[in-house]
């Protein structure tokens, strides 16, 4: 298969739609269709159930889509490593999500700078799920990731540190000074439903909550008394005075890890990873 037929895939699969899907690709809608046809003609599958109403993602169009995404975030990382490589400055891009492991990243980069052979360290601070993305599309050399919110297959990886989490609340809300609270109790919360958090492709999750994507509107919808959400311990710090917390006993625990690519040579991120680990 080449690229060009998984990033039509892909466009076809994500838009559900021929016409939407050949508008994003700027080309026009026959060419489009019959590329699909000879990619399935060339795998004997079906990728795509079609009808005169809509487009269904078949089984096998389903691990197509998501394996396409991988080898097309390889390749983009390919050529954006290589450019990086060939840079006059050399220099480390980290990618971590706004907000998390506050502390760990200011000493990380504090401890860092004073290392011998130090060199630039770009932070880039992204949304939920964004490091990841960065990270296995080359834009970022090295990202500290978040289990079991990230998803840390196909990495290396070094383990920093493991916390609880908590489950925030408007202040005054009546469980607002319960010891502790249960998933299950969170969830009945019809009042303060959890927020629903964008998919990769930019649709969200069915259900009640309020669709947010960063914690700044999560945190005005918590003070407004429109949603709640179960965050690690770590972010109580950052939380406003109208906010209340509690320790939720049966939430998973959250695992902060420095990752990067398995393949990398770079002493730099060798040495960010060092630092990270004796910190």
């Amino acid at each position: 298969m080449e690229t060009r037929e998984l990033r039509y895939f892909v466009a076809v699969a994500e838009e559900l739609h021929f016409g939407r899907a050949a508008q994003r690709l700027a080309m026009a809608q026959p060419p489009l269709s019959r590329a699909i046809q000879q990619l399935e003609r060339r795998l004997g599958v079906v990728l795509l159930h079609r009808s005169s109403r809509a487009i269904t993602l078949t089984e096998a169009g389903a691990v197509l889509l998501r394996e396409a995404r991988l080898a097309l975030d390889a390749v983009d990382a390919a050529e954006r490593r290589t450019r990086r490589a060939a840079a006059e400055l050399p220099g480390v891009v980290l990618a971590t999500k706004a907000g998390a492991a506050s502390e760990l990243l200011s000493k990380l980069l504090d401890a860092y700078a004073a290392e011998p052979g130090a060199v630039a360290v770009e932070v880039m601070l992204c949304g939920p799920g964004e490091p990841e993305r960065l990270l296995r599309n080359g834009s970022a050399d090295v990202a500290l990731l978040h289990r079991p919110y990230d998803t840390t297959t196909g990495f290396d990886t070094e383990d920093l540190y493991t916390e609880p989490q908590i489950v925030v609340l408007p202040a005054g809300h009546p469980l607002a000074h319960r010891p502790h609270l249960s998933m299950s109790e969170i969830s009945a919360l019809t009042d303060l439903p959890l927020p629903r958090w964008p998919r990769r492709d930019g649709s969200y999750p069915d259900g009640p909550g309020p669709q947010v994507r960063d914690h700044t509107q999560l945190a005005q919808l918590i003070t407004l008394g429109r949603a709640c959400a179960v965050v690690p311990e770590s972010l109580r710090a950052q939380l406003r005075a109208d906010h209340a917390t509690v320790p939720v006993l049966d939430a998973p625990t959250v695992t902060t890890v420095i990752a990067w690519p398995p393949h990398s040579t770079s002493r730099a991120v060798a040495d960010l990873v060092r630092t990270a680990t004796r910190l």
